[in-house]
């Protein structure tokens, strides 16, 4: 669609975009394509270390998992394809188990369900930021709050953040 080559390409002029649209009219390929061109360029200057480049807010968790399957599938393939370039995300909410014994969150689920490219535990994302975090509104506070977390922003990893994306914002 015109409104997503026309939000690419203002993206990589430096701009910030608004992309308001129908419903099933692409929007997120106007964001997600410039966030996997800048992963993989990154990549080809030998620059994509560990650390979050873009964050994705959603106002609910189902769209942050829908995010997340499409995230999945696109790793899928790079693997199927042998491609050497790889990016990894997350998907860091409420239910997101702290580490591989967290019971009370079911993390023995969601490791046995993770995805190409994923990581699930709040541990692994904290060790080893991914490059692209998805996440909520309400996890965010207390993301930017607590001091476990802190890893996700601290220590020189803020400087390789590039996209905060505001997913359903009229919302």
């Amino acid at each position: 669609y015109l409104h997503q080559e026309q939000a690419i390409q203002k993206v990589f002029e430096g701009n910030n975009v608004i992309v308001a649209t129908g419903t099933g009219s692409g929007k997120t390929e106007a964001f997600l394509y410039p966030i996997l061109l800048h992963l993989y360029k990154e990549f080809r200057a030998r620059q994509l270390g560990p650390g979050v480049r873009a964050l994705v807010l959603y106002p609910m968790n189902a769209l942050a998992n829908d995010q997340r399957e499409r995230l999945g599938e696109i790793c899928k393939r790079l693997e199927e394809e042998k491609s050497p370039f790889r990016f990894t995300f997350g998907q860091y909410i409420g239910e997101t188990p702290d580490d591989e014994h967290d019971s009370r969150r079911h993390a023995h689920e969601h490791m046995a369900n993770r995805l190409p490219g994923e990581l699930v535990l709040r541990s692994e994302m904290r060790e080893v930021p991914p490059h692209i975090l998805l996440t909520n509104y309400s996890m965010l506070e207390y993301l930017l709050l607590r001091p476990d977390d802190s890893p996700l922003f601290d220590d020189g990893r803020a400087k390789w953040w590039t996209f905060l994306v505001l997913d359903e914002a009229h919302q």
